[in-house]
C-alpha cells in the first residue's frame, strides 16, 4: 500500500468511501448493508487501507453504525473520518452532532471531522471555534472541510487558528477542477486533498456505454451518464484500457493509480464487493510510466462533457420516464 504523509499524519493513498453503506439510492439491496459492507471494510483494513470515510447524512446515520460495527476490535487500524451536515453549525449544535456520530460509530474520538458543505449563512467564525474545542478535548484529532473553495478553506483555517488538514472534493479524470488552486496549495502547505468519486461514479471503469446504462438512482440522475457523455468518454476509457493491458490491470485501477500519483492526494472509492475493494487497494501498487501518465492526461483534457441546462433537462426527462414506467408496471402487476 502506498501512503501519504501530510500535516503530521500518515494515511493510505487509497481509502474507502462508505456513502453506499446503508444508502438505498445505490440500489445494492439489504444484504449489502447488513452483511457485505462490514466484510468489505474489514478486508480493506487487512490490505492496509486506513482511511475510512463516512458521514452522518449517509443513510441518515446507518453508514456510521455499519462502520462502527465493522471496526469493533480494529479501531486502531483505521484513520476514521466522518462529516457534519452544516445546516446550522453553531457551537452547541456542532458539539451535539459530533457526539451523535461518536455514539453511532461506537468510538471515543474520530481522526478527522469535516464540514460536509459550505454554509453561506452561518459564518465560519461561529463554527470553527467549536472545532477548536473538540480538538482541545481530544474528541477529534484533525479538522477538515469538504467542497470548499481555496479562499473558504483558508478562511476556515484562520477562524480555527490552526491547520485544517484536508479538503474533500470531487476529483477524477473527468473533473480536474481541484488542480487549478486547491491541489497546488495543499502540496505547498502540507495539506491533503481527499478525492471523492475518484472513478466518476464508475464512468471510468469501462462498464458503461450507450448500450449499457447504469442502474441505481445516483448514476441515473447524473448528467455524466447521459448517452451522449458515455459516447464522449469513450476515447478516454479506451486509453485507460490500453494502459491497463500493460499492467494486467483494469481501467478503474489505472484511474486510481493516476490520481494518487499526484502528491498529497488520497482517493476514497466506494466498493460494491470485496473483490472491488481488493482491486481498488491493488491500484496503489501500479507504477505508471511518465509516458503513460502523459497519455492519460491528454485523453482526460480532451474529454468535453455535455453539461448545462440541456443536460439537466435530459436527466429530469429520463427520471420522469422511469417513474412512469415503474408506475405502469405496478398497475399491470396489480391487475394480474
Amino acid at each position: 500500500m502506498k501512503f501519504v504523509d501530510a500535516g503530521g499524519v500518515k494515511v493510505s493513498a487509497i481509502g474507502l468511501g462508505t456513502w453506499q453503506f446503508g444508502s438505498s439510492e445505490w440500489g445494492y439491496g439489504p444484504d449489502y448493508s447488513e452483511r457485505e459492507a462490514g466484510v468489505i471494510l474489514r478486508r480493506a483494513l487487512d490490505l492496509g487501507v486506513s482511511v475510512i470515510d463516512t458521514a452522518e447524512i449517509y443513510g441518515f446515520g446507518r453508514s456510521e453504525r455499519i462502520v462502527g460495527r465493522a471496526l469493533e476490535g480494529r479501531r486502531k487500524e483505521a484513520f476514521l473520518a466522518t462529516k457534519i451536515l452544516p445546516v446550522f453549525p453553531i457551537r452547541p449544535i456542532v458539539m451535539s452532532r459530533l457526539r451523535g456520530s461518536l455514539r453511532r460509530l461506537g468510538v471515543e474520538s474520530v481522526d478527522l471531522y469535516q464540514l460536509h458543505q459550505p454554509n453561506p449563512v452561518v459564518p465560519l467564525s461561529a463554527t470553527m471555534p467549536a472545532f477548536a474545542t473538540l480538538l482541545d478535548e481530544g474528541l477529534i484529532r484533525n479538522a477538515g472541510v469538504s467542497n470548499y473553495s481555496l479562499s473558504r478553506w483558508q478562511r476556515a483555517e484562520a477562524a480555527l487558528g490552526r491547520p485544517v488538514l484536508s479538503n474533500q472534493v470531487r476529483y477524477n479524470l473527468a473533473d480536474r477542477r481541484p488542480e487549478r488552486e486547491l491541489l497546488p496549495w495543499a502540496q505547498s502547505n502540507g495539506r491533503l486533498i481527499i478525492a471523492y468519486s475518484p472513478l466518476a461514479q464508475g464512468l471510468l471503469s469501462g462498464r458503461y456505454d450507450e448500450d449499457h446504462l447504469p442502474s441505481g438512482t445516483v448514476r441515473q440522475n447524473a448528467t455524466l451518464f447521459l448517452a451522449e457523455n458515455l459516447r464522449r468518454a469513450t476515447p478516454l476509457v479506451d486509453v485507460l484500457r490500453e494502459v491497463a493491458k500493460a499492467h494486467d490491470a483494469t481501467p478503474s485501477q489505472v484511474s486510481l493509480a493516476w490520481l494518487i500519483r499526484r502528491p498529497n492526494v488520497v482517493a476514497i472509492p466506494g466498493a460494491s464487493s470485496v473483490a472491488q475493494m481488493e482491486a481498488n487497494a491493488a491500484a496503489a501498487d501500479i507504477e505508471l510510466t511518465d509516458d503513460e501518465d502523459s497519455a492519460i492526461d491528454a485523453a482526460s483534457a480532451a474529454f468535453d462533457p455535455f453539461t448545462g441546462p440541456s443536460a439537466i433537462a435530459q436527466v429530469a426527462r429520463r427520471r420522469i420516464e422511469g417513474l412512469l414506467e415503474r408506475r405502469h408496471k405496478s398497475q399491470e402487476s396489480s391487475r394480474t
